[in-house]
C-alpha cells in the first residue's frame, strides 16, 4: 500500500470519526431533553447507550492516531536501515589509523629508556 493511500485513508477515517462525534453530540443533547421530559426508564437506557457509543468512537479515534503513528515509525525505521552503536575496536592506534585511511601515522611505539 502506498504512503499516499495510507495518508488518504487515515484522513478519511479521522474525518468520519469527527463527523460521527459531532452528530452524536447533537443527538445526545436531543435525547437528554427527551429523557428529561418523558422520565421514562427506556429513554434513559437509550441515552446511556448513546453515551457509551460516543465514548467508543473517541477510543477508536485515539486508536486510529496510535496506528498512524506506528505506521510512520515503522517507515522511518525502514529508511534508517541497520544502525550499529557502541563499536569496540581491538587493536593499536596505528592499526586504527591504517583502517581509517589516515596517511599521517603517529608513532605510538613505546621507547625504552636505555642507560648511557
Amino acid at each position: 500500500m502506498s504512503k499516499k493511500n495510507i495518508k488518504d485513508d487515515y484522513d478519511y477515517s479521522r474525518e468520519t470519526y469527527y463527523d460521527l462525534l459531532e452528530k452524536g453530540k447533537q443527538s445526545l443533547e436531543l435525547m437528554i431533553e427527551v429523557a428529561r421530559e418523558s422520565e421514562h426508564p427506556r429513554a434513559f437506557e437509550v441515552l446511556s447507550g448513546m453515551m457509551k457509543n460516543m465514548a467508543d468512537i473517541n477510543d477508536k479515534l485515539m486508536d486510529l492516531n496510535k496506528k498512524e503513528k506506528e505506521i510512520n515509525e515503522s517507515d522511518d525505521k525502514k529508511q534508517i536501515g541497520n544502525t550499529t552503536n557502541n563499536n569496540v575496536f581491538l587493536g593499536s592506534t596505528a592499526d586504527l589509523q591504517r583502517l581509517l585511511g589516515n596517511k599521517d601515522f603517529v608513532n605510538v611505539t613505546p621507547k625504552r629508556n636505555v642507560p648511557n
